[in-house]
C-alpha cells in the first residue's frame, strides 16, 4: 500500500468535512431542509441539527490526527456518513426533481452532479478506511507526513481551494437569490415597489392536483407566481374566499390563483381539474413546511424565483386586502372596490 495514500486520503477527507462543517455554521439549515431531504423523522431534532456541523468538524480533525484502530473507527464513521448523504440525495432526486440541499451550507439544487460528487466523497471515505490504519495512533496522517513539507504544502493548497469553492459558492448563491425585504413585484417579475418582507424558500413538498397527478409546490411556481388559498368546503369563514376566487383571478391575471385543500381530489367538492387546478395536500406537507399548520381561510403568495413573496394572511378581510396589495405592487394603484 503506497504511503502516499495513507497520508493524502485522510487529510483530503478531513479538509472536506471541516469545510462542510464551517459552511453549515455560516449558513445554518433548518428542520424543513432536513424534512425535504428525507432525513428520518426520528432524527429531525433541532439539537441534532445544531450539532451536525460541529460533528463534521470533529470527525475531520479525527481523520487528520488519528491512525491505527482509532483512525479506522473515525474513517468507518465517515464512510457511513458519506454513504448516508449519497442515499438521501439519490432518493430526493428521484422523489422531488427540483429539490435542494444545504450540503455545503447555502441551499443548492439537487442534480445528477450532486449524486456524482457525493459518490466520489463516499469512495474517498472508503479509501481512507482502507489506509488510515497505517498511520500513527496519535498524530495520524499529520505525523506520518513528517518532514515531507511538499505533501503538507499540496494539501494546504487543496484545503484553501475547497474553502474558496465552498464559501464562494454559498456567497454567489446568496447574491443571486433576492435578499430579505425583497419586493413582491421583483418576485413576480414586474416593477419594484417596496415591500418589507423576510422571504424563505418555497418548500419542494409533494402535492396532488385536481386531476390526480403529483407534482411539487416549487414546481408549480417555476413559470408563474402562485397565490394559494387554503380553504375548506364547509368552513363558514371560507365561503367569501371561495365565492370570490374568480374575482381574484380576474384582478390578478399574471398570477395562478389556486385553492389549497387538505383532502384528496375524490374527497372534496372543491376539486377541479380545470386550470388552474386545485392543489391537494392531505398530509399537510405545505402547512407544516411553512408554519405550525395553516388555518382556513389563508392566502400565501409564492414568487417565480423559488421564494415566498407574501403571506400567510388569514381571514377573509385580510385576504381581500392582501389581493389588493398584490395588485398595487403589480400596477402601482389599488383596485377599485364596489
Amino acid at each position: 500500500m503506497p504511503v502516499a495514500l495513507s497520508i493524502s486520503l485522510p487529510l483530503v477527507m478531513a479538509v472536506v468535512l471541516i469545510a462542510s462543517g464551517v459552511a453549515k455554521l455560516r449558513h445554518p439549515d433548518d428542520l424543513r431542509g432536513w424534512r425535504d431531504l428525507g432525513v428520518p423523522t426520528a432524527l429531525q431534532r433541532r439539537w441534532l441539527l445544531q450539532l451536525h456541523p460541529w460533528g463534521e468538524i470533529v470527525l475531520g480533525i479525527a481523520l487528520a490526527l488519528l491512525g491505527g484502530a482509532l483512525g479506522l473507527i473515525a474513517a468507518v464513521i465517515a464512510v457511513v456518513l458519506m454513504g448516508t448523504y449519497t442515499v438521501l440525495i439519490v432518493r430526493t432526486l428521484r422523489r422531488t426533481p427540483d429539490a435542494s440541499c444545504a450540503c455545503f451550507g447555502e441551499p443548492a439544487p439537487v442534480t445528477g452532479w450532486t449524486v456524482v460528487r457525493n459518490g466520489w466523497l463516499t469512495a474517498l471515505a472508503t479509501g481512507t478506511a482502507l489506509t488510515i490504519w497505517a498511520n500513527p495512533l496519535w498524530g495520524g496522517a499529520v505525523i506520518a507526513a513528517g518532514g515531507s513539507w511538499l505533501w503538507l504544502l499540496a494539501l494546504a493548497v487543496a484545503a484553501v481551494t475547497v474553502f474558496v469553492v465552498v464559501l464562494r459558492g454559498t456567497e454567489d448563491a446568496a447574491a443571486v437569490a433576492p435578499s430579505a425585504g425583497a419586493t413582491a413585484s421583483e418576485a413576480l417579475g414586474t416593477s419594484d415597489n417596496e415591500l418589507d418582507y423576510v422571504r424563505s424558500r418555497t418548500p419542494a413538498v409533494p402535492v396532488t392536483l385536481g386531476d390526480g397527478t403529483t407534482t411539487t409546490l416549487r414546481h408549480l411556481t417555476q413559470e408563474r407566481p402562485l397565490l394559494l388559498l387554503a380553504v375548506q368546503a364547509f368552513c363558514a369563514s371560507c365561503q367569501h374566499v371561495i365565492t370570490h376566487v374568480d374575482d381574484y383571478r380576474a384582478l390578478l391575471p399574471e398570477v395562478d390563483v389556486r385553492f389549497l385543500v387538505m383532502e384528496e381530489p375524490n374527497d372534496t367538492i372543491l376539486a377541479s381539474s380545470n386550470e388552474p387546478q386545485t392543489v391537494h395536500d392531505p398530509n399537510h406537507y405545505v402547512g407544516d413546511s411553512l408554519t405550525d399548520g395553516l388555518r382556513t381561510p389563508t392566502a400565501i403568495l409564492f414568487g417565480i424565483d423559488g421564494l415566498l413573496a407574501g403571506g400567510p394572511e388569514t381571514g377573509a378581510d385580510a385576504i381581500d386586502s392582501f389581493v389588493d396589495d398584490i395588485y398595487e405592487s403589480l400596477h402601482g394603484t389599488r383596485p377599485a372596490r364596489e
